[in-house]
């Protein structure tokens, strides 16, 4: 699978997961569903708020920002685009570095942790590491693994 379909993939559950925090944190959802952890202390500390947005939201925006450039980016037109993998690149790196500092709040400031967050700081971190194998395949000139014919053709023969 090219590393720009895991990306698309990774940040669609992405906007689900930053979707369901940004609608508890906005008072949309009344309780937040966690079974490990303690995710309302993490999203009602002063720290679930960042420039006056709750972080869930900024975390939303991002995953909508790296969905739509990998969409873009497994279209024919910009398969080989060495810009939409640099862009894919910056943002998940800013992003895992954010979710870093995330993560030590939760764990030496708040001491409380979030499964969403966790499952987020995952996420991103996998879409980095696909982000990474993109530019690098582009950067050699390696296309990576061809992309299979989708369908089959008359009397169930591979186009």
């Amino acid at each position: 699978m090219k590393p720009r379909v895991v990306i698309v993939l990774l940040s669609l559950v992405g906007v689900f997961v930053a979707l369901y925090l940004t609608l508890y944190k906005v008072g949309v959802v009344g309780t937040l569903s966690c079974s490990v952890g303690s995710c309302e202390t993490v999203n009602l500390s002063r720290w679930a708020t960042f420039l006056g947005l709750p972080v869930a939201a900024w975390g939303l925006g991002t995953y909508v920002v790296l969905f739509a450039l990998s969409l873009a980016g497994v279209q024919e037109r910009f398969d080989g685009s060495r810009a939409i993998s640099m862009a894919l690149l910056a943002v998940s790196g800013w992003s895992v570095l954010f979710s870093a500092w995330l993560t030590y709040l939760e764990l030496f400031v708040i001491h409380a942790i979030c499964m969403w967050c966790v499952i987020s700081a995952v996420l991103m971190l996998g879409i980095f590491v696909a982000s990474l194998v993109d530019w690098r395949q582009l950067r050699s000139g390696d296309p990576g693994p061809p992309v299979r014919g989708s369908g089959f053709g008359v009397a169930g023969q591979e186009r």
